[in-house]
């Protein structure tokens, strides 16, 4: 079957451009909330925290920071594209389109990315301001930021596609994957924790993130990368697992339409095939 680019392009333009017109909250919310982060814990807290492996803790804290505005900004940016459209009834005219279900996945799941990336690198860029931050493998970093980018957005968009409301869309980033960063070694180290609560981190699957991150930033990690990059890789095969079954069960083309939605394009598909 013949990829459809103009398909494509469509809906990753028209998802970047929502993203322009919304700039202040897309892109200058997290960096306010990550700047704050870095006055509150890097320069107050982090005056009376002596070096953690040879690192400033100001600089210490920037890989999991970043990780945690990686994280929540790919699966918001790619549940909210998907969910929106069900929500005010448009998603019709993009299911009617000629069009395949795995082409509109990947352009949501594209843009849902490259919003992230944009804005973890403006993150970056801030932590500049108010820490040390040296990048001593910066091909590894940015195959990390795309890795976890892409796997996340892929992840939203299931989030996005099994949302029946905002709250239920909201509660994996806000009551999952926040916590789970903050608790994964984002703003200490494993070593300054007990013995049994280093135990309990480790089936943490954030942790080895922020760990992997951190030694493309410094050269220090608790555990192996390659560990984090398996990881990542599973649980990326695991979400196009998912997606598939989906498609195959019609779940994408289908989800939450009322009736004479769907009617409606189920008549335009029919027309299109003549």
């Amino acid at each position: 079957m013949k990829f459809n680019y103009y398909g494509f392009k469509a809906i990753y333009v028209h998802e970047m451009n929502r993203f322009l017109r919304t700039v202040g909250q897309s892109l200058l919310s997290p960096v306010i909330s990550t700047s704050l982060y870095f006055v509150v814990f890097g320069s107050v807290i982090g005056g009376y925290i002596q070096k953690i492996d040879g690192v400033s803790y100001g600089s210490y804290i920037v890989p999991g920071l970043l990780m945690l505005t990686l994280l929540t900004q790919s699966i918001s940016n790619t549940s909210f594209g998907i969910f929106f459209p069900k929500f005010n009834g448009t998603i019709y005219e993009i299911l009617a389109a000629p069009i395949s279900a795995y082409e509109i996945v990947l352009a949501f799941v594209s843009a849902g990315a490259t919003k992230t990336l944009i804005v973890g690198f403006v993150i970056f860029l801030t932590a500049q301001f108010f820490a040390d931050v040296q990048v001593q493998y910066p091909l590894l970093m940015i195959f990390l930021l795309v890795l976890v980018s892409f796997t996340f957005a892929l992840f939203g968009f299931l989030v996005g596609l099994v949302s029946k409301d905002f709250e239920q869309m909201s509660i994996i980033p806000s009551f999952v994957i926040t916590p789970m960063v903050f608790l994964g070694g984002s703003l200490y180290s494993l070593d300054m924790l007990p013995e049994f609560w280093q135990v309990v981190t480790y089936f943490n699957p954030v942790v080895y993130l922020i760990s992997s991150l951190r030694y493309s930033f410094y050269g220090i990690s608790d555990f192996n990368i390659w560990i984090s990059v398996g990881l990542m890789v599973l649980f990326l095969s695991v979400c196009v697992i998912i997606v598939s079954i989906l498609l195959k069960k019609g779940s994408v083309s289908y989800t939450h339409l009322r009736a004479h939605e769907t009617l409606r394009y189920l008549v335009c598909r029919l027309l299109l095939e003549k």
